[in-house]
């Protein structure tokens, strides 16, 4: 009985190198001339395969064998972490779709499993790894940046957590750099009321990024184009009060003072506020 057990212990193991060798030149189970039915091997055989695809930099193959070991073995533990490895093989592969399938799935199935948060991690990485540049549609940034806020809010104490924090002030800077190339654009063509409106979104709405002093020199420009002083000038004290060291400062200090000038806050306007706000160490 004991000798029976070894055969078909050798067996099993010949006829899993002889598939493994198979599909190393190119050939799936159960697929190509000869191929052995991939139903014959064990879900544990079939995550290795999955694995071993990994390992050789084949991330395609890989995801075809871990959505094999769900499919064959649904309610297995086996099939639980196939789903999650192929949400990371899917996205290794750049098949962002996919992979924001499988870790949606992951995170409906097994939302209280250790790997939710690096289920929910990857799904924000399946939009941040979009975001084109800046001259393209936003929708994907908006919605990293609101799949990164659940990583951060929903596991803050996870390995994921910083990671996400990075990322979401990148994606957030990524929004400020599209206000800002569309007031540019709009600035270059004499329209200063969209422009400014551009601008205003900068300040207002995305105050944290590498934007902000930009945003308040442009809208130096602008005011002064419209001849509305108060607003510049307004504009030029929130450069000297913040963001003195910058060349923004500097080429606003330039343009009011050459105008005979100064960089005060004056007159009653929005800009007016964020500088009372400023002062007193508040901010929107």
């Amino acid at each position: 009985m004991a000798a029976g057990r070894y055969a078909r212990a050798v067996i099993g193991a010949g006829l899993l190198i002889v598939t493994l060798t198979a599909c190393s030149d190119g050939e799936r189970p159960g697929f190509g001339p000869g191929g052995v039915p991939i139903e014959n091997f064990t879900a544990q055989q079939i995550f290795e395969r999955g694995e071993f695809e990994l390992d050789r930099s084949d991330p395609e193959d890989a995801a075809f064998y871990f959505s094999e070991v769900e499919r064959l073995y649904p309610y297995s533990e086996w099939a639980k972490r196939a789903v999650i490895m192929q949400a990371f093989a899917f996205h290794q592969n750049k098949d962002y779709e996919n992979s924001r399938g499988a870790a949606q799935r992951y995170i409906d199935f097994y939302p209280t499993d250790e790997d939710a948060a690096y289920a929910q991690y990857l799904l924000a990485l399946s939009y941040y790894d979009q975001i084109e540049e800046v001259g393209r549609d936003q929708g994907l940034t908006f919605q990293a940046l609101q799949a990164l806020r659940t990583v951060i809010e929903r596991y803050p104490d996870s390995e994921y957590a910083r990671s996400s924090v990075l990322k979401f002030d990148l994606a957030f800077d990524h929004l400020a750099a599209k206000e800002m190339e569309i007031g540019r654009y709009y600035l270059r063509r004499d329209h200063h009321a969209a422009a400014i409106n551009r601008f205003r979104s900068v300040v207002e709405d995305f105050q944290t990024t590498t934007h902000t002093a930009e945003a308040l020199h442009r809208l130096v420009e602008a005011y002064l184009s419209l001849g509305l002083t108060d607003e510049a000038q307004t504009a030029g004290a929130i450069l000297g009060y913040n963001y003195q060291s910058t060349d923004w400062y500097e080429d606003s200090f330039k343009l009011l003072t050459g105008r005979g000038l100064e960089l005060k806050a004056t007159g009653d306007n929005w800009l007016r506020q964020v500088y009372r706000q400023m002062v007193k160490g508040q901010w929107l």
